[in-house]
This record gives structure tokens, sequence and C-alpha cells, in this order.
């Protein structure tokens, strides 16, 4: 009860100090917490006077009871190629937009005018993603992109012209696309078709209870490299049709991986002029 009373009197004290302000009662988003009884809930304080008798007592030191500076919301939607920042500790840790998930039976892929999801195709055979897939925004596949040598990988003469892809790897069963994450770089692939580089970047969700403390591709099971390296050895693969002229590899590191990141942010603040 004495406590009660004390924090019924610091309540009134806040009031005596906005009323000595000229404003006559607490900013409205100053909350009080009513008794573990009150069955109203919080209660904004410019009620007060219209509830008094439900607000027993004021939490003064519960960092709840006071504003917080929070970030304005967006008025508009955000393009996710280049309304997103990739993160603040890029290229440590990155944002991902994923554009697909395992479960898919279509291709997903954004619609770089608009920002919206378009279907690209079905998914007419039996190929299905086995990672979160989608791209980093703020970066491009360049001349930087292009440049940078991999040992043991193929001969390189562009970009492909995208953002940089990224499969992130989680336990969990992630239902839909069209969602950003964080995500920690532990390697990529070196994907090329017809001289084009189209590197895949294999990242991990931070968080995540199997893979979230994982640093390097190096210390994955070898079958889950070998699944991703089939995947996009053949997910273009008509029955019939000529050999693949796509390859993966060779797979390469964290250090490379930040590398191809700085090089894919490079390549996309000179073609956009950012």
């Amino acid at each position: 009860m004495r406590q009660d009373l004390r924090q019924v009197g610091e309540l009134d004290r806040l009031h005596d100090v906005a009323g000595e302000a000229g404003g006559g009662t607490l900013p409205a988003q100053t909350v009080v917490h009513a008794a573990a009884d009150d069955t109203l809930g919080p209660v904004p304080c410019a009620d007060r006077g219209r509830r008094r008798e439900s607000v027993p007592h004021v939490e003064v030191d519960d960092p709840r009871c006071y504003t917080r500076p929070m970030p304005t919301p967006l008025a508009w939607r955000p393009h996710p190629w280049h309304g997103i920042e990739p993160g603040a500790r890029f290229p440590d840790e990155i944002v991902a937009y994923i554009e697909l998930v395992p479960t898919d039976g279509v291709k997903y892929e954004i619609d770089k005018h608009s920002g919206y999801l378009r279907i690209d195709r079905p998914q007419r055979y039996s190929s299905q993603c086995p990672t979160l897939y989608g791209f980093v925004p703020q970066t491009y596949c360049g001349e930087r992109v292009a440049a940078y040598q991999i040992a043991g990988g193929p001969a390189v003469t562009r970009g492909d012209g995208d953002p940089l892809d990224v499969c992130v790897l989680t336990d969990r069963a992630v239902s839909r696309g069209e969602i950003l994450l964080q995500a920690r770089p532990i390697g990529g692939l070196r994907m090329v078709e017809r001289g084009e580089a189209d590197d895949k970047i294999i990242a991990v969700l931070i968080g995540d209870p199997t893979y979230g403390e994982l640093r390097d591709v190096a210390d994955l099971p070898r079958a889950v490299v070998d699944r991703l390296r089939h995947y996009f050895l053949t997910y273009k693969v008509i029955p019939g049709d000529q050999p693949s002229v796509i390859t993966v590899d060779p797979v390469y590191g964290p250090a490379a991986a930040h590398d191809v990141l700085l090089a894919a942010r490079q390549d996309y603040r000179v073609t956009f002029a950012t």
C-alpha cells in the first residue's frame, strides 16, 4: 500500500510539472500502467482525468513509461533493390530480400521497374531451390564483380547485370517470400553462364539454431553445398536440350565472399551514381 501511494504521488508530481509547463497533461505517448487487477490495460496519460479511478500507480522506473524515439514510418513502399540499405555491418552481415522459398512451385523474380515480385516462370520439372533465395539490396553484378578473380574459376567477360544473388541457410520453414532478413555471408559459388558472372553468395540466417553460428562454408556438410551446386547446374535444363553451359565452381570462402559483395556494392554505386 505504501509503495502504491508513493507511485500515485509520483504520477501527481509528473502532472504538476506538465501543468507548470503549460501543457496541462503529460504527453499522450506516456503510458500509465494500471494495477494487475485493472482490466482496462495501459491508459494514455491524456485520458487520466476521465479514468482516474482505474489508475492506482505508475511504474516510473519502467522505460515503457517514457517516449522513445522511433523511425518515422515511410509514406510509401521502398523499392527492394534501390530503396533498402544492404546493412549497417555490410559486408560482415547483410540484409537479404527473399524472392523464393524451397516450397515455391513457380520461379518468382523482382520486377526491376515496379519493385513487386512477378512470376518469371512455372517450375516445370522437379528442381526446387534448397534454400531461401533472393538478393542483396543496392548491389549490382557489373565489371568489378566480373574482374574479381576466383582461383580455378572459368573465364568471365562481364557481370550479369542483376543484383547480387544470395542463398540463405536456415532450418526454419519459411512459408513465403517478399521478406527481409539479416544474414551472415560464409562463402559463395562462382556461377558463370556464357561468360557472365552470376555469383551466388552463401549465407546463414542470423540467430538460426542450426546454422546461425557458422562463419565459413567449409564448416557446412558437403552434401549441403553439393545440393546447391546441383540445383544451379540443372534448374534451367530441359530434357533433350543441349548440355548446360553453366558452371558453378569453385566454391569460395568468407573472405572472397566479402570481396565479391564489396565489388558488387561499388558496381551499384557507379552504375546508379549513388
